[in-house]
């Protein structure tokens, strides 16, 4: 039995199979995501969706599904699956499926009448294309597929009516045909590896459902246009079809499918899993080499970006990789910040961690590459940048106090990485010095004057360990209260917030610690009695008269539940190098437990995938994003950290 798979009973029970998610991409951005068994839930649902240029790169649902048909034998077998407003479905293919195995390349096994049959689907590496396989395993005398791709042409984030700007005009390639919408869109080219026939009858399919939309607070209706309707008669048992933004040949269709599937890391371990997920954060586009922080609606994140890079490339032994990442971040940076979100003239500078989590990303780097002698030649400017703008003041109020603590942040800003809003107001209100923000501004100076050092720039040590050599000191008298027993999460003025939140663990997560062994260990014991939990760590203690144990509502319901008790996996990064800090190899077979709970998420949610969040009370449900790269870069740097110890 496969290690991902899924039988009859799951997935004719639509309850069940609604509940999970599938996800396939290529490393140029594009990407297709549904639910288990086809039927799409989400307005992110859809078979290709591809970054358009013109729109600066934001992803585009071009082509929602294909609604196909298989005839054998002259009998029709409607193997789509759409549902419409009020909840009703039709057709309802999902009676047909037998199984779905997801080791490899995801496959659905149907038996229409006395007819098996398999469909395969496979997103290329290195082009916006899918390639879909469908293997007829028994002997017919005749077979044909009918396909009436739905056609969306709109932001993944938006939804589409019934207009009059659409083009329906088509154009015919080899066995096939070509669509675009609207100007300023790639087209899409659907051809088969066998003749077609096409029938040109544009019209429009009303009312489509997404109720996970619904159940989220948003519009849930959308109409998708039909162009019209293409055969193709299988002339063996293997037939395939092709969806991209450019004609191909037809007949490489076989040997391409071939060639690309033995690209994709077989999905037939847990670790195999992470392994395969981590691959799909990391796009290639146009001479740049990013990480997309969440699948579905995420871009690029530069504060994920950073917080997930060890364990998305130095945990799998790709630091070439991890050297490429942040060498393009580099080239975005702005008076020593790094853009949060968005590109170009869209780019957004309101992070205060993500530089700091730079610096964290490039000491791990430095330690893997052993390149300590060099790093300062490589980095060292970017370093004193970002180290004079948080030292001389920058965007969002963020300078140095008088006392060498970091301030950031003012009226109706979030620049850490609890960042919720409310009606242009933040949930979780940090403005002042945060505990986190202040303990990485440590390690980021500490590890420069360390580098510098070997560096000789004995201009840089001198200067900056003047600078630093009463912070522990300021810290402790800051944030220390012996008879709370553990550090406030902000400071502002004579204002000390006492919250227990799992930012005092990421101050007593690092190298270069402002804190006491004993302060660390009287956090991390705090951390695991209030904080942790089966599937990661509150944001906040449940016995906080704020706490909120569970993620639901629309947007302003569950912004407010996002950082008041949800439950972040990512935390599990920081949270494991404080334990392997303070506790050495005693807590080996902790951290193991903590690690191997997460196998049975592979089957649920996003299926060989770790979700963004989960509930803070039991069950631990998932939530957010069903794929998040931070969630699975923790787990993978906990197996790497892990392997570290046990001298693998």
């Amino acid at each position: 039995m496969s290690y991902i798979q899924f039988e009859k009973n799951d997935l004719v029970n639509l309850s069940f199979s609604k509940s999970r998610e599938i996800l396939r991409c290529s490393r140029t951005g594009s990407f297709a995501t549904t639910s288990l068994v086809g039927l799409n839930t989400r307005k992110y649902h859809g078979l290709f969706i591809v970054p358009q240029d013109r729109f600066n790169g934001e992803r585009h649902l071009l082509v929602s599904s294909l609604n196909e048909t298989i005839v054998i034998n002259n009998m029709d077998f409607h193997i789509g699956i759409i549902q419409y407003k009020g909840g009703v479905i039709d057709p309802k293919g999902n009676k047909y499926l037998q199984q779905f195995s997801a080791d490899n390349i995801p496959s659905y096994l149907y038996r229409v009448g006395k007819f098996n049959f398999t469909k395969e689907i496979l997103f290329l590496n290195e082009a916006d294309r899918l390639i879909i396989k469908y293997t007829i395993l028994d002997d017919f005398e005749t077979a044909s597929f009918l396909f009436n791709p739905l056609l969306a042409f709109r932001s993944i984030h938006s939804l589409t009516h019934c207009n009059d700007a659409v083009n329906s005009a088509y154009q015919s390639v080899d066995h096939g045909v070509g669509f675009c919408l609207y100007d300023q869109y790639t087209p899409v080219y659907i051809q088969c590896s066998e003749p077609v026939q096409y029938q040109h009858d544009p019209q429009w399919y009303f009312n489509v459902e997404y109720e996970e939309e619904l159940h989220r607070g948003y519009d849930g209706h959308e109409d998708l246009f039909l162009p019209g309707h293409l055969a193709a008669e299988v002339a063996s048992k293997e037939f395939y079809i092709t969806i991209g933004t450019e004609p191909i040949d037809s007949s490489t269709l076989a040997e391409l499918y071939k060639q690309e599937s033995h690209y994709h890391t077989n999905r037939s371990s847990f670790f195999n899993c992470l392994k395969n997920a981590a691959e799909q954060f990391i796009v290639k586009r146009h001479g740049k080499t990013e990480v997309i922080a969440g699948y579905p609606w995420f871009g690029r994140w530069g504060r994920d970006t950073f917080i997930a890079l060890p364990g998305l490339t130095l945990a799998l032994d790709k630091p070439e990789l991890c050297k490429e990442i942040m060498d393009n971040m580099i080239t975005e940076m702005s008076e020593g910040l790094f853009p949060n979100i968005g590109q170009g003239d869209q780019a957004a500078y309101n992070s205060v961690d993500a530089p700091l989590w730079f610096f964290r990303a490039l000491q791990l780097y430095t330690e893997y590459t052993h390149s300590q002698r060099k790093i300062w030649h490589e980095y060292g400017d970017t370093m004193k940048k970002i180290l004079n703008a948080y030292r001389y003041g920058t965007l969002n109020h963020i300078h140095r106090l008088d006392n060498g603590l970091i301030y950031a942040g003012g009226d109706n800003l979030a620049l850490t990485w609890m960042d919720a809003i409310v009606d242009g107001t933040p949930v979780t209100p940090r403005t002042g010095c945060q505990v986190e923000i202040n303990a990485l501004w440590y390690n980021a100076v500490r590890f420069s004057i360390e580098m510098a050092h070997l560096a000789k720039d004995k201009e840089f040590v001198t200067d900056w360990e003047n600078l630093i050599k009463d912070f522990p000191a300021v810290f402790k008298e800051t944030f220390w209260s012996k008879e709370i027993g553990y550090l406030a999460d902000y400071v502002n003025g004579d204002y000390k917030n006492f919250q227990v939140r799992p930012n005092m663990m990421i101050a007593a997560s690092l190298p270069y610690c402002p804190i006491s062994e004993k302060i660390r260990q009287l956090i991390l014991k705090r951390t695991c009695e209030e904080l942790l939990t089966e599937k990661g760590i509150r944001s906040l203690s449940p016995n906080d008269s704020e706490y909120k144990g569970h993620y639901f509502g629309n947007q302003a319901e569950r912004d407010a539940a996002y950082h008041q008790g949800t439950c972040w996996i990512w935390l599990l990064f920081p949270f494991t190098d404080g334990m392997l800090a303070v506790y050495q190899e005693s807590c080996i077979p902790f951290l193991e437990k903590v690690l191997y709970r997460f196998d049975s998420c592979m089957t649920s949610y996003g299926v060989s995938t770790i979700a963004e969040i989960t509930d803070g009370d039991p069950p631990f449900k998932p939530n957010g994003c069903i794929s998040q790269a931070w969630s699975v870069a923790a787990l993978l740097y906990i197996k790497w950290r892990l392997d570290q110890h046990a001298g693998k």
